[in-house]
Parts: C-alpha cells; structure tokens; sequence
C-alpha cells in the first residue's frame, strides 16, 4: 500500500541504557534524555501554568531535519501537569514543549553515531549531567538543592524533596546502600517511542447511523428549545459526528498508536470544536511562523496508568507545533507551542 506521509509511534520495551542522551532516543515516562547540556529548562519554565507545580517529563522525540547542519540532532520535548483539576476543558496551560538542536559537530556528542549494539558505556551519576549540572533526583531536571543530611543528592523543588525522601531516600539517607530501582511516583512508566510508516487504507462505508444514535440518547430533552436552535445543534452534531467518525476510521487499522508525525502537515482532529485557525498558532520568538509538527493521541493514556475512578489527567489530542525555520539557539532549549483538544461532552459523555 501507499504510504500517507505520517509515521506512527508505538510503545516497545527498551533496556535501559538504549534510553539515554547519547543514544539520541524517542521515548515515553522517566526521566527525560536531555539533547543539548546546557540551558537545561528548570523552574519556572517547567512549571503549570495553572497551579504553578512542576510539571513531569511527558515524552520526547528526536527529529532531526534532513539537510540542515545546525539540526543534525533534534529533539522535542513535551511535559505535562500531574494535577487532574488543572485539565480544563481545551486549556493548554498544563502543558509544556521544548525544542533541543545541535550540528552534527558539536561539544557534547561524538562526530560518529554510537552503537546500537554494545551497551558498554559509562554509567554516571543520575543526579549530575555529563556537563557538571546537578540533576533533581525524583524527575531529572536541574535542581540545585541538596539533601541537608548527605549532600549527596539535589532536588528541584522542596516538593520533589519530600516526595523522594517519603519514598524511598529516608531509608537510604546518609547511608552505603545503593539508590533504590523502584520507579519514582512522579514519573510515567518508561518505554521506547518507535515509528514506522501509516499506509493509505480503503475508504469504507459511513457507520454514522450508530453515532447519530448515540448522539439522540445522550441529548437531553430539547422540546421546549426553539426551531432554530435545534437547527444549529443538529448542524453541529453532524459536522461534529463527522470529524469524530473520520479519527475512529483513519486509527481504527492501528489503534495502538500513541503518536503521529508529519511536519508542516496536519493534525487529525477528534472534534470539529476548538480546531485552532492561523492566528491561534504564534510566531516563534525569531519572528517566523510555526507549522504542525506532531500531536499526542489519546491512546497514550492507558499506558501511562492515570485512570481513576475520580478526575484524572485527559486530552482528546494534544498538536505540537514548532518554528518552521527550526531557528538556531545555540544550546538553548527553545519554547515551542502544544494545542490541547477535547473530546466534546457528548462524546465522552456517549463513550
């Protein structure tokens, strides 16, 4: 079959050591592989933009443009809120995304790519980055303050503090045991982001009869609305069935998808609601345009074990969009722009 332009990612289990900076990774959960070792982003750029607390590495994934030096190595890197009440509905301020590029000669990796095969590497320090930058123990980011006791781990926040030491440092505090290997609270389960090509697929038939189904059993009584508005509201039902049957059928051959890529083309929409239009999308801070470059898809949930019976974090799919010249920084990490859509009420309401 032809392929359609979007690769997907999937989830595998990698060995660790697969996961790290000079392995230039895609990846899902723990710690995030940090691309460039300088300017590394801390508080306050990590932090909610609603509850003003840290929010945890989310995934990343190396895309680097063919032909351009100075992105040789590229990654994108997206965090979110681990606050259920901060996931209003189509509010992107939960979230973050940073850009990281570098020439293919520069001062961190070797001008070689290294093996895939021979995980003989040298093991550091999880606290301390290969540039001499202290790294919080609990989520992996720049954190300069150390335990008062041991001085031997630093912390980002007195939040991650007392979060690691009710988890496991009180037990290894200012003693010769090696750090625990039970996975930290705060971060999502670890596994390798790997993508192969979508295929073009066969048009099927439109099963929109069970959808408008579902839709006259999820509306409430509408006797006493006016002509007009049920007009309306029937216009946007089906524009909205339509957006919503076109997502269902586009994944349905591949339904474990996690992500999909395509750089400067378009984001598969789960509603026809808060579809963001030109303006929407702001300009990168050199002055240039940004284009969709990705988005987060809502099967990304289950495997990161936030359900609960309660509030819990959601998106129906979260697009990314990056500066369309990929601007050079030097060893900054750039700010880029995440869209947040829902699900409409109904269709959570019916699903």
């Amino acid at each position: 079959m032809a392929e359609t332009g979007v690769a997907l990612g999937f989830l595998e289990e990698a060995e660790h050591w697969l996961l790290q900076s000079h392995q230039f990774p895609s990846k899902v959960g723990g710690k995030p592989a940090w691309l460039s070792q300088l300017d590394i982003p801390s508080l306050p750029e990590l932090a909610c933009g609603k509850c003003q607390l840290h929010t945890a590495f989310l995934l990343q994934v190396y895309a680097p443009i063919t032909g351009q030096d100075i992105s040789f190595h590229r990654t994108l890197f997206v965090f979110c809120c681990k606050t259920p009440d901060c996931y209003s509905r189509n509010d992107s301020r939960c979230l973050k995304v940073f850009r990281s590029q570098l020439p293919r000669k520069n001062d961190f990796y070797p001008y070689d790519p290294p093996s895939d095969e021979d995980p003989n590497w040298t093991e550091r320090d999880p606290c301390v980055h290969s540039s001499g930058v202290k790294l919080c123990k609990l989520c992996g980011c720049p954190g300069q303050k150390a335990c008062s006791k041991c001085h031997a781990v630093s912390y980002c926040s007195k939040e991650h503090q007392t979060i690691d030491w009710k988890h496991c440092h009180k037990k290894e505090c200012c003693k010769q045991v090696p750090s625990s290997a039970v996975p930290s609270p705060f971060l999502f389960p670890e596994s390798e982001l790997v993508t192969e090509p979508e295929e073009h697929q066969k048009e099927e038939s439109s099963e929109t009869v069970g959808d408008a189904q579902n839709n006259v059993e999820c509306s409430s009584s509408v006797d006493d609305l006016a002509e007009t508005e049920l007009e309306d509201m029937a216009m946007h039902e089906t524009e909205d069935s339509k957006v919503f049957q076109k997502f269902k059928q586009r994944i349905a051959s591949e339904p474990h998808q996690v992500l999909r890529y395509c750089r400067g083309g378009s984001p598969l929409w789960v509603s026809s609601e808060h579809v963001p239009v030109e303006k929407d999308i702001p300009h990168c801070s050199c002055g240039s345009r940004r284009i969709f470059e990705f988005q987060v898809m809502p099967q990304l949930l289950n495997d990161l074990k936030v359900d609960s019976p309660d509030a819990s974090i959601d998106w129906g799919t979260l697009a990314v969009y990056t500066c369309a010249d990929s601007c050079d920084q030097g060893n900054k990490y750039s700010s880029e722009f995440i869209w947040k859509q829902d699900f409409t009420e109904q269709k959570s309401e019916c699903t």
